[in-house]
């Protein structure tokens, strides 16, 4: 039943950016994140409510920063959805997992190249005491080996290979990337397709900021309704600056379902989580989030005739492959980790 619950979590938030490709051509981006974050204030406030979930939060600063980043992110995905294919803008957003695995390997590789404890000015170890050197553990700083800079080397160097299984991740993820926007690049494309990329990267982020604030005990509701305030905030101040677009009825109908389908698509996600007891159900649910690709794909050539090569496809499986990996690491690394956002 978990896995349902995904499969209707990725559909909403599949069919939100069908909603966003049709009203990018009235609206502007800023206006989108505005009204996105608008009524899904509302609806999370009455979610909360029926809940009994207070909104009133001890930790303004996390949900600020959180805000500043994850509305970053959704506006620049909503400018890749307005320029590129939708399923190419989608796949670039989902690139979170990938860039997670790279702060990962570049945690491993800056830890093993932090000056040790007791190191002078030359780098040479003063330690006189032998054995093998004491492992790096989270928040503190591995003391100084014997042997010095050499062996501190020789400890990076086996950091790294020892985060193997990731580093091919990473590697797979990024090849994807260059396969799926070689064609848009030929197309004039190529802002767009950094915009998707930055976006999927501040994703990350944002993910990041989520999982410290349930750290801390932030029950989902309030996190996500502070999301949304941020948004139209954000949105709002954006509009001073983009302008506002005329408005007509008929294209503003596709602005209802963004903050309902983005909301609607979050709560059937957390229901999955929640109905997966077992590691292996959590990694089922985890990866199940991909087929929103296949969603997005689907609405990418029936509704609207999007023409992606065969080198962007290959490319496009390349990415959910290494985001199914990354995840599944991830998994093991960090088993109590919140859902991501899309």
């Amino acid at each position: 039943m978990q896995a349902l619950w995904m499969l209707a979590a990725a559909f909403f938030f599949a069919t939100m950016a069908v909603c966003v490709k049709f009203a990018s051509v009235h609206f502007n981006s800023a206006e989108l994140v505005f009204y996105r974050g608008l009524l899904g204030m509302f609806f999370m406030w009455a979610l909360a409510r029926t809940r009994g979930v207070t909104l009133a939060t001890r930790y303004p600063g996390m949900h600020m920063w959180r805000s500043l980043v994850g509305v970053i992110s959704l506006g620049a995905w909503f400018y890749a959805i307005a320029h590129l294919p939708l399923a190419t803008a989608m796949t670039l957003n989902y690139m979170s997992s990938v860039w997670i695995a790279t702060f990962l390997v570049g945690g491993a590789l800056l830890m093993g190249l932090l000056p040790a404890r007791g190191d002078n000015a030359t780098g040479m170890g003063t330690s006189s005491q032998a054995g093998a050197a004491e492992p790096a553990l989270p928040g503190r700083r591995r003391s100084a080996p014997p042997g010095g800079s050499a062996v501190r080397e020789a400890t990076s160097v086996g950091a790294i290979s020892h985060q193997g299984p990731l580093v091919l991740t990473v590697i797979t993820g990024f090849i994807g990337v260059v396969m799926m926007l070689r064609p848009t690049i030929e197309q004039n494309q190529a802002f767009a397709g950094l915009i998707g990329l930055m976006s999927g990267l501040l994703a990350a982020f944002a993910y990041m900021q989520v999982m410290a604030l349930a750290r801390v005990g932030e029950p989902e509701t309030r996190t996500v309704f502070y999301f949304a305030v941020g948004s139209a905030v954000a949105g709002g101040l954006g509009m001073l600056v983009a302008g506002v677009s005329e408005w007509h009825w008929k294209p503003a109908l596709w602005l209802l379902p963004l903050g309902v389908l983005a909301s609607l698509g979050q709560l059937c996600m957390t229901r999955a989580y929640s109905m997966a007891k077992t590691r292996s159900a959590t990694l089922v649910v985890a990866n199940l989030q991909y087929s929103g690709i296949v969603f997005g794909a689907i609405y990418s050539l029936v509704l609207f005739g999007d023409r992606i090569p065969l080198l962007g496809w290959a490319g496009m499986a390349l990415i959910v492959a290494s985001g199914i990996a990354a995840t599944v690491l991830r998994a093991r690394a960090a088993p109590g980790a919140p859902a991501e956002e899309h």
